[in-house]
Order: structure tokens, then sequence, then C-alpha cells
């Protein structure tokens, strides 16, 4: 059984549950799978076969979810487009793709009618958002019931393609099949033990694989319910979390400390949260020690993964938030990790190498690049780019991107070591720390960091911080105050653009 398959049996088994609740809009198992039923039905009946692609550009929402199944149903493979994206690099995945066939959102018609008619692949294109007009999702999911031919879907078949956020170089289609989405929706609700009476708060990117993948197909695959909002803000997420009786959240660590910088959130009754997850970054511990402080009944729990598997590596559990910060956890089930040397040759408990993975939920490869499929996927190893060490119980911790690590006249920094250290100033909101160019010592590390509002910080202050902290090597050569730090859609910070602000030291 596959994801669309899984879907199906809930609706015999529970038709009337809830399976989403959208700006006060609430949709049943049943309603939600005969609305994706008919969009099936209407791609078939435009001559879309197995295997064509079909791109969303539409924010969060129930709608999400039913473009998203009638796809699998349809046995379409479905491309989630980033919405942040620029219109040149709309455009480029729209034409390396090929995608079939289009549903966008009409806030972005603007964007969209600028690159159609760069688009000779684009055969048909769906909207939503309009009162009126032709060809609207509104009109098709509420509308007759359609013929659906049935596909015969394979392990292999691709499911899904996302492009990969791009900070280095063109974005990748990493697709994911069939296999690879079942998988993770049983790998995740098992991790998180998620049953038919959760209910999820989404407030990340469901275009993005995260959202999508651990926690919108797991959750369905438990029976349970989406509560849906297209983006975070610390006031509604709060509302939302009392209004809705949320059992799980998810947010990047960012999330969690604005959120514990909001009033109302003292306040809120929440007397059903049983989870709170993190991801794209690590938590510092004085953030970890804050949220259990905080929510003292509430579990706190590490995911770690990547696009290209699914995302789903490792997770790091409740019973070791405050003893293993800094670690992602241990395996996931269904998985291997292993950290290898630049020979992929296995590396002894505490050396620092590049982190492998392998299961069932490692991708097929990347959309029309074999070249980089072999660089990354070895005899089924997945190859993160990420560096880190096991400890003694088995737990792995992630020492920095191999790309960002620091080579100070010789010496390896890594930003993550450092970042941890201010992140314990009371003072400090956010940090990040970049290698920048140095005349004699090639790189030295240089902090962003962004002032809690009111308080008051001075590099001095900083410098003096970590030099009590941190060999000398390591304390950052400069600090630079500002505003925020950029991010990419799934909250992790955009190093690449603080570079190129950078000048050499």
């Amino acid at each position: 059984m596959y994801i669309a398959d899984e879907l199906r049996s809930k609706v015999e088994s529970q038709p009337n549950a809830v399976i989403s609740s959208y700006k006060g809009r609430v949709t049943s198992y049943k309603e939600l799978y005969e609305q994706a039923e008919k969009l099936a039905g209407y791609f078939q009946e435009k001559g879309y076969k197995k295997d064509d692609i079909v791109a969303l550009f539409i924010p969060n929402s129930d709608f999400f979810m039913v473009c998203y199944y009638a796809c699998q149903i349809g046995g379409f493979a479905v491309l989630p487009i980033n919405t942040k994206l620029a219109t040149r690099e709309i455009e480029y995945i729209l034409t390396h793709s090929e995608a079939d066939a289009l549903v966008y959102d009409q806030r972005f018609e603007e964007t969209i009618q600028d690159i159609i008619p760069n688009l000779p692949a684009l055969k048909d294109v769906v909207t939503t958002g309009y009162e009126n007009g032709s060809n609207r999702l509104e009109d098709i999911i509420n509308g007759p019931e359609r013929n659906v031919q049935k596909v015969i879907a394979n392990d292999n078949d691709t499911a899904v393609v996302f492009y990969t956020s791009g900070t280095t170089g063109r974005p990748k289609g990493v697709m994911l099949t069939n296999k690879n989405l079942i998988s993770t929706a049983k790998i995740w609700s098992e991790s998180m033990e998620m049953n038919n009476n959760d209910r999820m708060h989404i407030v990340a990117p469901m275009f993005h694989c995260a959202a999508s993948h651990v926690f919108m197909i797991p959750t369905v695959y438990a029976g349970g319910a989406l509560v849906i909002e297209e983006g975070f803000s610390p006031e509604q997420a709060i509302k939302t979390m009392e209004n809705e009786n949320v059992t799980i959240f998810f947010g990047v660590p960012a999330m969690y400390n604005i959120l514990l910088n909001t009033p109302s959130l003292k306040d809120a009754s929440v007397p059903n949260l049983r989870l709170l997850t993190y991801g794209a970054a690590p938590m510092p511990y004085e953030l970890v020690k804050r949220v259990k402080e905080f929510y003292p009944n509430v579990k706190v729990q590490n995911l770690y993964g990547q696009t290209e598997n699914s995302p789903a590596a490792t997770t790091l559990k409740d019973h070791h938030a405050l003893s293993k910060v800094g670690s992602v956890g241990e395996p996931l089930p269904q998985t291997q990790v292993r950290v290898v040397d630049e020979n992929g040759e296995e590396l002894p408990t505490g050396e620092v190498g590049e982190i492998v993975v392998k299961g069932p939920q490692v991708m097929k490869g990347y959309l029309k690049n074999d070249e980089a499929t072999r660089t990354t996927v070895k005899d089924g190893w997945l190859y993160s780019g990420d560096l880190g060490r096991f400890d003694e119980d088995g737990l792995l911790y992630i020492v920095d991107r191999k790309k960002d690590m620091i080579i100070r006249g010789g010496e390896n920094i890594y930003p993550i070591e450092i970042e941890e250290v201010l992140y314990e100033m009371p003072e400090v909101l956010e940090a990040a720390i970049i290698g920048v160019p140095h005349e004699v010592l090639g790189e030295v590390p240089k902090g962003y960091v962004v002032k809690k509002e009111g308080m008051v910080l001075d590099e001095k202050q900083i410098l003096d911080y970590c030099l009590n902290r941190l060999a000398k090597y390591k304390v950052p050569q400069e600090i630079e105050f500002v505003e925020a730090l950029p991010r990419n859609a799934s909250g992790k910070v955009l190093k690449t653009e603080l570079r190129n602000t950078t000048k050499t030291i």
C-alpha cells in the first residue's frame, strides 16, 4: 500500500473524522478524498498520464493537501514550488522539470503570467483564489464526480519532486518514490507515536519536504488531523494552539525563541499539547532548557534529515533533551547512519567525518542529473554533506556542514560551536557564524547577532564572553549586529547571503 491507498483505507474506517482545519474550514477524510479524486479525474481527462508532473505554486492550505493527494491518486508526480522564490528561479524549475500542469494561487498571478510564455511544456493551468473564471480549483473539487482510472503503482515510480533550495549553484530536483513516501510516513508516525487523536499544527511551509513528509503524510497515516496556517505569526500560533486543541507543534529553533518572548504565551491553555518538535537547525542548550521549564509535561523531540532522504535520518527524543543537547539523536526505524572518512570508510566513535544515511527513504536520484546522483548516492548510501560524530552512547552530533567549516591558519573551526556560546547570552535572540577571508590566516570567524528587543549589547561584551568560553583561535574576529538573519523557507540561515556581504579582514 502507498499513501493514496492509506488515505483510502482511512476513508473507509473513519470517513467523518477531521483531516484538516484551515481558517475555520473543517474537512473530513471522506470530503478531502472525494475532492482529490475529482482533481485526479480532471487531469486524467485532460490526457495526463502516469509520471507526468503537476506543479503546485500555492501557499499552505487544505487545498495543498487536496492537490498533493490528487497527484498520488492519479499517478502523477507532484512538484511543490517555494512561493518565496524569485521569478527567474520559478521559471528555471518549471522549465527544467518540464512540468505538464500548474496549479497556482491568484496572489501570484503577475509572476506566473510573466513566465508562462516561456514554458512550452506547460499544457494546463488551474487557478485558486479567484471568484470567477475557467479552470478554477474550487469548481473542479466541488463539482460533479469524475471517472478516475486506476493506476498501477510501483515502488520506484516518482511520486514527488522537490527542488533543493539552491544555496550553492542551481537547485536540483530530488525525486522521491512511492516507496520513499510510505516508508517516511511509517518511520515518523512510529517515532513520534502518532495516533488518530493527534492534531498536528502546521506553520512551516508545506511546499517544503519537512512539513509535507515529516508531518502531513505521517499524520494522515496515523488517522490524525492537520491544523494548517499559512505561515508563522507568534500571536496567531498561540491562539491556534489554544483554540484548536493542538497536540503536536513543529518549529525551527528561532520560532521557539520568539514564542517564549511573546507575553500571551503565559496565559495560553494548551492541555492537550504533548509534543514539541524542532529541526532545520540545532537548538541551543539554554533554549531547550527554557522550553522544558515552560512546558515541563510536554515532550521535546529533535528531527534530523534532508530532502534527499525524504527527510528522515535521526531523532533525539525527550529523555535525552537536556543530557544530550547538540545531538540529533539516534537513527530512525529502518535507517542506518554512519560517519565516514573521505574514502567512505566508517570512522571510530568520536571522530568527525561525513554523515551517510541508508534506508527505504533515500531518494531515487536527482531529476535529469545522473552525475550529481552518482556523487551523492553510492551503494545505497546517501552522502549528506554534513560533518558529524557519534558519541559513546551511539548518539549522533552534527559538527557542521562541510562547506561551512572554517579553516583558520590550519585549525578547523566549526561555527555551530561558537553559535552555541552566543546563544547562552541572555541578550542574544539569534546568532550565526561564518568564515570570512583573512590576508594572513586564510579564514577567520565572523559573527552576526540579532539582539532581543530592548536589550543593550556591544561587540566587546560578546568577545569577552567568548574569550572565557572558547579557545582564542575560535573567538570571532568581529561581530556585526543585524535586524534579522536571512533564512530560506525551511528556516535555515542562508550563510551564503551573509558571506556575499563580507569583505576580507
